[in-house]
């Protein structure tokens, strides 16, 4: 048996193929990147493949027994303007999700992880969200991963297996997304604006953490379920950006706004094409967007490792590094929460 790993050279994927590595398992990293090969998988086989073509996922030699991750994926980041946010994202998202299961049936493998996203539940409507949260994706990103969840529950009906994981905002060494605008301001002692009060819990999820689901989920023998990937107790916004403040020593302030007011502006730029985040993030970022992640617990044994407070320091402590010009230790950039 291998393990196909589909966009295994990106932010989850290359913790996943070192994690399998590890384990003695044979891995094959198929992506149009290897940029980490050397540092994280030099012991895999990397396969060029871009998954939005058919054929060049047709040559990733997948087996009938193969254990096959979908981790390839646009993210709302860099950010798109209205118009090409369709045709930024489906492309790989959806399509590529296509590609990927169709070449698997023509192989006779049944075994699939597909990471999908926290962004399919649109607005909260009940606290926690569960998985059985009523599903409303409030953009585009949103929409082509929940229709590849749609997509899944076909292909299950045919025979597949497939676990899907939905991970809130991903967080580890490697990755610093839109959290860069506010280190900037944080480094330049300015003041930080919260979508709201600041009293709405923020959640991360560690990399390690979503390495750790994926893995979990082949050695449970893929349960034909969904799983929300999210941190426990994630803390206010006010205090998860006061202690990056704090830590940082700089004189930056916290300032609340009208939420519905930096909404309506935001909405504003977005209509002229000068948008600065998505709407699939502000939409929510006043809301309490937490994930329940005791399905998870309780039928694959993953519990998440790492806090919030930790993971942003430490992406805090990367972004200081890389300007310094430092080199950044993947692995111990994070310590697990005690």
């Amino acid at each position: 048996m291998k393990h196909i790993l589909f966009g295994g050279d990106g932010f989850v994927g290359r913790h996943l193929a070192k994690k399998l590595l590890a384990d003695g398992e044979t891995v094959i990293v198929a992506d149009i990147a290897k940029d980490n090969q050397k540092a994280f998988y030099p012991g895999a086989t990397h396969c060029h493949c871009d998954v939005t073509d058919p054929a060049s996922v047709r040559a990733v030699p997948i087996a009938a027994d193969d254990m096959v991750y979908n981790l390839s994926a646009k993210m709302l980041s860099p950010i798109q303007v209205k118009a090409k946010r369709h045709d930024f994202f489906y492309p790989v998202n959806y399509h590529g999700t296509v590609n990927i299961i169709e070449a698997m049936d023509k192989a006779g493998a049944k075994n699939l992880v597909h990471f999908t996203t926290d962004m399919i539940y649109g607005h909260t409507v009940t606290y926690p969200m569960t998985e059985e949260h009523p599903v409303a994706p409030l953009g585009e990103y949103g929409q082509s991963k929940l229709d590849t969840e749609v997509l899944a529950a076909e292909w299950r009906k045919k025979g597949m297996n497939i676990s899907l994981f939905r991970p809130r905002l991903i967080i580890g060494p490697g990755r610093l997304g839109i959290l860069e605008k506010l280190f900037k301001l944080v480094d330049r002692n300015l003041p930080v604006p919260m979508i709201g009060s600041g009293k709405n819990p923020y959640q991360f999820i560690s990399v390690f953490d979503c390495a750790e689901a994926a893995y979990l989920a082949w050695k449970a023998g893929v349960p034909n379920e969904a799983y929300n990937l999210g941190s426990l107790n994630p803390p206010p916004v006010r205090k998860l950006l006061g202690d990056l403040i704090r830590h940082a020593d700089s004189k930056s302030i916290l300032v609340p706004t009208p939420g519905w007011a930096v909404k309506r502006t935001l909405d504003f730029l977005d209509l002229l094409n000068m948008p600065l985040m998505d709407p699939e993030q502000y939409l929510i970022a006043d809301e309490e967007c937490v994930l329940d992640v005791t399905k998870g617990r309780e039928q694959l044994g993953w519990v998440p490792q790492y806090n919030d407070g930790d993971m942003l320091i430490a992406a805090y402590s990367e972004y200081r590094a890389k300007l310094s010009g430092k080199p950044v230790s993947s692995a111990a950039s994070i310590q697990p929460a005690e």
